[in-house]
């Protein structure tokens, strides 16, 4: 008997590696709940930043795309840079493409992955089965990735019923209605969360580092027409690192991880702007110091650009700080598997194809970003990521 590769995550990453696997006539076992970050970790209500073009996932076969989505099931077309994607479109599509083209996905999780006898892998599942696999796809997500900085953690850690929490936590912000809440970050995630708060009746203020933090991007009809065009806006190193991520992982470790941070980082969308402005309230200071509680109602100590110390207090604290890829975070992996493969600060090491430094454990989507470069951190990036991976595990693995 054949042995499966089994998909970890059903998010599109995994969505679309399981199709190009499958498209080879490769047995593929894919696990998980389709879309369950953007399900359940995004806020209701919400907008995507990314653009028609950047949002479809890659499919082995044409006819899978976010227009032909829009096409069956009868909806306007999302085509053109000026068409925004409510997030309940985009997980709509992602469940479509589900049926499409994964219709076997089991929607149980992974317990453990450990490598057997035979130098494949052994796996078990929620639902008490036990299997061999010969190759792991890891396209988790988001999934146990959340980050929230030190000097934001209390030791009740984030929640999001206490004091403070994460942006991933809340899907409904209209319990905020008639409260006062603190938004810590410049980014989509930290400047939406703050306006769609706002509009559902809080009183938000958006506590950003640095002068001139809070910033929102060109319009489509304002980008500069003379660079070249890619998923993200008109730029040469938007282009590079859209279209040719090959050489990326042959940068300096530090070189790479500090392109992860900053290219295509904290910025509004610009159709965020009207709804933000004169709505919330900004404070943008030098840094947080550090969050209290009393009674339940949080506070922030905050050093601003004068050198004064602040105290900002509200009755809810919102980290919108983005997500950071720990191999500690995936405890599904086995101890003889985390021991054997390389990492750098905390991200697997990447080889052609997405492998890792265990052969036949290959890592897809935020996981492989300090590899392959920024782009791997949307959606757009499966169309370099899927074939490529596909490609390589049947060849070393078919």
């Amino acid at each position: 008997m054949i042995r499966p590769v089994a998909v970890i995550g059903a998010g599109p990453y995994g969505l679309s590696t399981a199709a190009h696997l499958r498209a080879r006539g490769i047995p593929v076992r894919v696990f998980g709940e389709p879309m369950v970050s953007w399900r359940d970790h995004m806020p209701a209500g919400m907008l995507l930043k990314s653009t028609p073009v950047a949002s479809s996932l890659d499919a082995p076969q044409p006819g899978h795309g976010l227009v032909d989505y829009c096409d069956a099931v009868g909806i306007p077309r999302l085509v053109t840079d000026e068409d925004i994607i409510p997030v309940e479109t985009f997980i709509a599509y992602g469940a479509w493409f589900q049926q499409k083209l994964v219709p076997e996905l089991e929607r149980v999780r992974v317990v453990s992955v450990d490598r057997d006898k035979s130098q494949g892998f052994a796996l078990k599942l929620d639902s008490g089965e036990s299997f061999g696999a010969r190759a792991v796809v890891v396209a988790t997500g988001l999934s146990g990735l959340a980050h929230l900085p030190p000097e934001l953690t209390l030791p009740d850690g984030p929640s999001p019923t206490g004091p403070v929490s994460h942006s991933s936590q809340h899907h409904d912000l209209s319990r905020f209605s008639g409260r006062e809440l603190i938004v810590v970050g410049a980014g989509q995630s930290a400047l939406e969360t703050a306006a769609l708060a706002a509009e559902a009746g809080a009183q938000v203020r958006v506590v950003a580092r640095g002068r001139g933090s809070v910033a929102f991007g060109a319009p489509p009809w304002k980008q500069p027409r003379l660079r070249p065009e890619s998923p993200f806006g008109r730029a040469w190193s938007l282009w590079a690192l859209s279209y040719y991520p090959h050489p990326y992982r042959r940068l300096p470790a530090g070189a790479r991880h500090y392109l992860v941070r900053r290219v295509l980082g904290p910025l509004g969308a610009w159709w965020l702007r009207d709804r933000f402005e004169d709505k919330v309230r900004v404070s943008e200071v030098r840094r947080v110091l550090k969050a209290d509680s009393a009674d339940g109602h949080p506070s922030l100590s905050v050093l601003t650009h004068t050198g004064r110390t602040e105290r900002l207090a509200a009755d809810h604290v919102i980290a919108a700080t983005g997500y950071r890829v720990d191999l500690a975070a995936m405890d599904f992996l086995g101890p003889e598997l985390r021991t054997r493969l390389a990492v750098s600060r905390g991200a697997p090491k990447l080889g052609a194809g997405y492998v890792s430094s265990v052969p036949g454990l290959y890592f897809t989507g935020l996981p492989s970003a300090s590899s392959y470069g920024p782009v791997m951190r949307f959606v757009c990036g499966t169309e370099f990521a899927s074939p490529r991976l596909a490609r390589h595990l049947a060849a070393a693995h078919g």
